[in-house]
């Protein structure tokens, strides 16, 4: 009754869906695929049949051979498709993807765009859902307090309420605001597509809103920036674009410190000269003989009178404003040693593009990758102490001179400024010409990740990472091999409980764990039978009951409490390791007195990303990193590839010292008994100065809650927002600033698509 309450009929509209443009018919048994889109606006169109005004849920589930699928449904009232009457409906992997549409008068047409590429595909659900008006109302508020940023923390009613009130003082119906809010969670924003739009839109309105140093803070306290430039046979357009978008800069004390490295070029010569004597702030150290560029770099440093040195390359260009942006936070930060910002390219139209959008200080992400790169800022006496460049590292000079800074560096002292003020000049020469530059580079990174750990005399040896210009650091496992607990709750389930512990047995290279089963009432005879066998087969594997009500935080409280292991491993009974090594990958980290939780990198069944990693405030709390991204994707500049820190990590599969575990009072019981409570977990370890770490490096399927099943009840999906309002309250502000992610990027998509 209740549903037929929600919903009046469901017309299934997948029969009557006819191929019209850049669409064929797959006839080939070799492939599971029913259509082929040959191009990348691939259309099927329905007709002669009328839709009637109203409110609707589509539901389509779409089977591709692609990295991911935006599909878009266009709407023809009488006078043909265009933009303005389209849903746009980014597909989830494996799942019936749902969304409202609101009908305003009956359709003569409508058009389905299954793909924007060209691809394999197959339709196993197309319906429309025709939707009473108080359900349609009761969905979109739903959505919009659980993924639009701008109603977190309200109620369905508050949405609503606040929706009413804004339509009235713009002048319009609540319905047209509401489903714009609506349609905004279902954008996917492409970095190349909309990049030029987010600068009109959102960087320049932020630069024309903001109050700049120079009218905060008076003269007598503006630090000197020292930049430094290094250059050798320049393209003379592009140094001399480069010199200007210094002088150009609206923050006036600057130095620049330029040696050339005795370019052969007189050309050269003759515009650094007509440089220096145009402006008195530019200096030049002509070298007489060729050093390559840390050699440069240092003669460039030997000119330096600022501070803060700021690094720049011969072909790049300063963002107007980076110098001033970089002073301001120098004056509210004085005791900052690094200082870095955003970046993007630049092609040889002068178009710009590729963002950089990164995290606040990374350790882990620097020893994988020079994720800091540009615009770089570092205190001129931390670049005096470790002694300059390094002569040997040519190619990583710069990721070299951080990891010898890095010693100093920690998160109070080293300032991200999230704004692009750097732009880096993308010339390609010939392909050899590329290759041979990027395995140059890529093997002086090597030798500055080693270096860094012999120096500071760490367990650890470093390889090449699995992506190009990244880095893999092994570390070692003290000797004996701590004992790891592996604590698996679980209630019946037969059929996913005995792959999972079958599968840690046999696919599990570390030989020193116990595998503790938290039996949480089960009745079924079959898993009884199985949990018997189990340990009587291996003396690893034990069984204790915890005869309550399911508390997710509570059983594993009490597995902790029984656990003999110095390393506590909260794995869910859905989990099944693919690599052997990921328990040796994992203890290796947990294992580090720096480090908190560890997490790893699960896959749904159909290889796709189940967690990245945690992104916190996605959706109002937290998401998972690049979730439903493709197995071998990179991820955003090959963060799926990298070791790194993260605010949070899953417990599906997570790992952490059993005295950091007890240091933070566990699990929360009372307020999380089912979710957010790993994120809870992750938040209390940081806050008591523990970095948590996810690793690309331990692979492991997890089916998603198929143990404990969806929220889909009234009850459940009660409990569900009672914890969410909990983590607001309890975690709030940092819920709306992760470090580990950067404020211009979406809370509304798990993407790292632009905000």
């Amino acid at each position: 009754m209740l549903k037929f309450l929600k919903s009046l009929f469901h017309i299934n509209l997948s029969p009557r869906l006819k191929p019209e443009v850049a669409i064929e018919c797959v006839d080939d048994a070799k492939t599971v695929f029913d259509w082929c889109s040959k191009g990348s606006d691939p259309q099927f169109l329905l007709k002669n049949h009328t839709l009637n005004a109203g409110w609707y849920m589509v539901e389509i589930e779409l089977r591709h051979d692609q990295p991911c699928a935006d599909s878009k449904i266009y709407v023809d009232y009488g006078e043909g498709f265009n933009e303005d009457d389209s849903f746009s409906i980014p597909i989830k992997f494996g799942r019936i993807t749902k969304r409202l549409i609101y009908l305003s008068s009956p359709v003569q047409a409508l058009r389905f765009d299954p793909l924007e590429t060209a691809g394999m595909f197959t339709i196993r659900h197309f319906h429309f859902v025709k939707l009473f008006p108080f359900f349609a109302k009761d969905r979109l508020s739903q959505r919009l307090v659980n993924m639009h940023f701008k109603f977190r923390n309200m109620s369905k009613e508050s949405a609503l309420k606040h929706i009413y009130e804004e339509s009235n003082k713009k002048g319009c119906g609540w319905q047209e605001l509401a489903l714009n809010y609506y349609e905004k969670t279902f954008i996917k924003k492409r970095q190349v597509r909309d990049y030029a739009e987010w600068i009109e839109k959102v960087e320049i309105n932020n630069l024309k809103s903001r109050k700049y140093y120079n009218e905060e803070v008076g003269r007598d306290v503006q630090p000197l920036i020292s930049i430094i430039l290094p250059t050798f046979n320049s393209n003379i357009d592009l140094l001399k674009e480069c010199i200007e978008s210094v002088i150009n800069q609206t923050y006036g004390k600057w130095q620049l410190c330029i040696a050339d490295d005795a370019s052969q070029s007189s050309m050269v010569r003759d515009c650094l000269k007509k440089y220096q004597e145009l402006d008195p702030r530019i200096y030049v150290d002509y070298r007489k003989n060729n050093g390559h560029i840390s050699a440069a770099s240092n003669s460039a440093l030997s000119l330096v009178k600022g501070d803060y040195i700021a690094l720049l390359d011969h072909d790049d260009i300063l963002a107007p404003k980076a110098l001033q942006r970089v002073a301001e936070e120098i004056v509210q930060n004085p005791q900052a040693l690094l200082l870095y910002s955003d970046e993007d390219k630049v092609d040889k139209y002068g178009e710009r593009y590729d963002p950089h959008l990164k995290p606040s200080w990374n350790p882990d992400l620097l020893l994988s990758q020079n994720y800091i790169c540009h615009l770089t800022i570092i205190k001129t006496q931390l670049v005096s102490q470790v002694g300059g460049y390094r002569i040997g590292v040519e190619g990583s000079q710069d990721h070299d001179l951080l990891l010898r800074c890095m010693p100093y560096l920690e998160s109070n002292n080293v300032v991200h400024i999230p704004e692009v003020l750097y732009h880096w000049r993308a010339i390609s020469g010939s392909t050899a010409q590329e290759s041979s530059a990027k395995n140059y580079a890529a093997t002086a990174g090597l030798k500055a990740v080693s270096d860094y750990l012999k120096r500071e005399d760490l367990s650890a040896t470093a390889e090449p990472g699995t992506v190009p210009n990244s880095y893999r650091v092994r570390w070692s496992i003290p000797e004996p091999a701590p004992l790891v607990s592996l604590l698996v709750p679980t209630r019946d389930g037969i059929d996913i409980l005995k792959p999972c512990i079958e599968a840690i047995l046999s696919k599990t290279n570390y030989s020193n764990f116990e595998l503790i089963i938290l039996d949480n009432q089960s009745r079924c005879k079959e898993t009884l039978r199985f949990l018997e066998e189990v340990t009587s087969s291996d003396s690893r594997v034990s069984v204790h009951r915890w005869d309550h009500p399911f508390n997710y935080s509570a059983i594993n409280n009490y597995g902790v409490g029984i656990a003999k292991g110095e390393i506590i491993g909260l794995i869910n009974n859905d989990i099944e390791p693919i690599n052997v090594l990921w328990l040796t990958e994992m203890v290796s980290q947990a294992m580090r007195p720096e480090i908190g939780c560890v997490g790893a990198k699960l896959y749904y069944p159909n290889d796709t990303i189940q967690h990245g990693g945690v992104i916190l405030g996605i959706g109002g709390v937290a998401g998972h990193s690049h979730k439903y991204f493709c197995r071998n994707d990179y991820g955003y500049f090959s963060r799926l590839h990298l070791v790194q820190n993260l605010s949070a990590v899953t417990a599906a599969c997570l790992l952490l010292r059993k005295e950091v575990f007890e240091q933070v009072g566990g699990l929360d019981e009372k307020n999380l008994a089912v979710a957010f409570n790993d994120v809870d977990l992750c938040l209390k370890v940081r806050e008591e100065g523990y970095r948590n770490l996810w690793t690309p490096y331990a692979e492991l399927y997890h089916h998603e809650s198929v143990s404990r099943g969806a929220d889909n009840t009234v009850s459940k999906r009660r409990r569900a927002q009672r914890e969410a309002e909990y983590m607001r309250s309890r975690w709030g502000e940092q819920l709306d600033s992760d470090p580990a992610y950067n404020p211009n990027l979406t809370l509304v998509h798990e993407d790292f698509s632009l905000a």
